[in-house]
């Protein structure tokens, strides 16, 4: 009883302990509180559909996504309510920038940095837009910050840790399929940089591959082909498009449907969805996700130098400070809007009804969502800041490799990797954020000078007074997650 009651005593003094971190996750829930009054329903938009049809009638989605996401919707539709759902995904939200915050605690940063570090997740206003959409950008990013947790402090001979990341992984890849090639990355480097290298290695493979396998079985069940979604191919396909020459790549008959010829869009992932595509022209359309597949890897293999141009040059918008309309229809960022819409247009209102009977108008309500609105534009992080983050992420690996090296990979195959298998969108942008903050945040403390350890008193209590440093007698104030 007397150890519950220690324990208890400490956390409550935690916020004493770390004061500024405390009014920083104060603030996140105020924010988040303000916006949930601001606008009550969740935003909905023609992904939100399908994934709604799913958490209504479990089934694998056979588009670009897993049903992870619609997963995470069924588990909360018994009560029958979309603000429960944007409720739980704020909480999502707290969790990440919590457990970014005791993450560099307990890697040795100082607090002021950790809570600098935290503050993204916290308080952009773009983390809590998602979290307040019915969209799986929030699950997905509390996932990949559960991943480096696990991936980060892990230190000792126990596979623990390792296993821990598997599932994590593996959950995130049935989120979104950026998720599988996200294992891929943290696989080699436990191989490269891991203790007990090849024993941490199958620990990782084996927990993430059961959930995935399990998944995959069910695909096979409803479609016929063993994988986590159908539209791979198709999405490879669109990126080559802006580059595609088939005069260089030379493709085979049944192929030369599917080139160019002449058609153009100003982004990658414009020639999915126009009517007038090569592939929309297509006999079959979408069933033609094999073939799309074989052209595009005709078309990289013939253009490296132009494919590698044209990621790089998408990439490239996320460093711009007024976020970049990509495509042009679209108006990203700064997503917090005044007026009202009914829930469930362009055919959703089956769906939208069936999962949440009163939800019937997404809408603003004033003047609390003037005030969101103008919070939304100076709390946001700025294309320049995330370059400075990631250069600093960068010059760290020469200091702390073993460290920084991990967030830091992370981060780029979140930025880079959609762009090169799709195209580029601020909302992939989000889940890189904070992986390239942790890593900024590391290296910046392995710049720092060391800090001298405070002296420790002389024991002049005799020998029969000495406690243990965290019995339930000891009334020690030192509250530090970096314990």
């Amino acid at each position: 009883m007397s150890t519950i009651r220690a324990r208890v005593s400490r956390a409550a003094l935690l916020p004493r302990a770390h004061r500024a971190f405390t009014v920083l996750l104060l603030l996140g829930i105020i924010v988040r509180i303000v916006v949930a009054l601001a606008y009550p329903l969740p935003w909905l938009y023609p992904d939100s559909y399908s994934y709604l049809e799913v958490a209504n009638h479990p089934q694998p989605l056979w588009g670009f996504q897993p049903s992870g996401y619609p997963f995470f919707l069924w588990l909360l539709k018994p009560f029958h309510s979309l603000v429960l759902v944007s409720l739980a995904q704020h909480f999502l939200g707290i969790v990440a920038g919590v457990a970014s915050y005791v993450l560099l605690r307990r890697a040795r940063v100082r607090a002021w940095i950790s809570v600098a570090a935290s503050t993204p997740l916290l308080l952009d206003a773009q983390f809590i837009q998602a979290e307040n959409s019915v969209l799986s950008d929030s699950l997905f990013l509390v996932l990949v910050v559960m991943v480096l947790a696990t991936t980060i402090p892990a230190k000792g001979t126990s596979i623990a840790p390792h296993v821990a990341c598997g599932l994590l992984l593996a959950c995130a890849a049935l989120t979104r399929t950026i998720g599988l090639l996200l294992i891929a990355v943290l696989l080699v480097h436990t191989l490269v940089t891991g203790q007990r290298r090849w024993r941490a290695a199958g620990a990782l493979v084996l927990a993430a591959a059961l959930p995935l396998t399990a998944y995959a079985t069910w695909y096979h069940h409803n479609y016929g082909r063993y994988t986590l979604a159908g539209g791979d191919g198709i999405a490879l396909w669109a990126r080559t498009m802006t580059f595609a020459d088939c005069t260089k790549i030379s493709p085979p008959s049944n192929l030369r449907p599917l080139c160019p010829n002449g058609h153009h869009q100003d982004a990658a992932s414009e020639y999915v969805w126009a009517a007038d595509s090569p592939l929309n022209r297509t006999r079959g359309g979408f069933a033609n996700n094999d073939k799309a597949r074989s052209f595009a890897l005709c078309a990289i293999i013939a253009q490296p130098i132009a494919y590698t141009a044209a990621v790089g040059r998408d990439t490239a918008l996320a460093f711009a400070w007024t976020p970049a309309r990509h495509p042009r229809r679209v108006t990203p960022a700064f997503g917090f809007v005044q007026g009202s819409w009914p829930a469930g247009q362009n055919g959703g209102t089956r769906p939208v009804h069936a999962y949440d009977p009163s939800a019937r108008t997404v809408r603003s309500v004033e003047p609390t969502a003037a005030a969101v609105r103008w919070y939304q534009h100076p709390a946001y992080t700025r294309g320049p800041l995330l370059l400075l983050l990631l250069l600093l992420g960068m010059a760290g690996v020469v200091t702390r490799r073993k460290k920084v090296a991990t967030p830091l990979i992370v981060g780029l195959f979140l930025l880079v990797g959609p762009v090169a298998v799709l195209d580029f969108d601020h909302r992939y942008v989000m889940a890189a954020i904070p992986a390239i903050t942790l890593a900024a945040a590391l290296a910046l403390e392995g710049f720092l000078p060391l800090r001298p350890r405070p002296p420790q008193e002389p024991n002049t209590r005799g020998h029969s007074d000495l406690r243990a440093p965290h019995s339930p007698d000891a009334r020690s104030t030192e509250m530090d997650l970096t314990a």
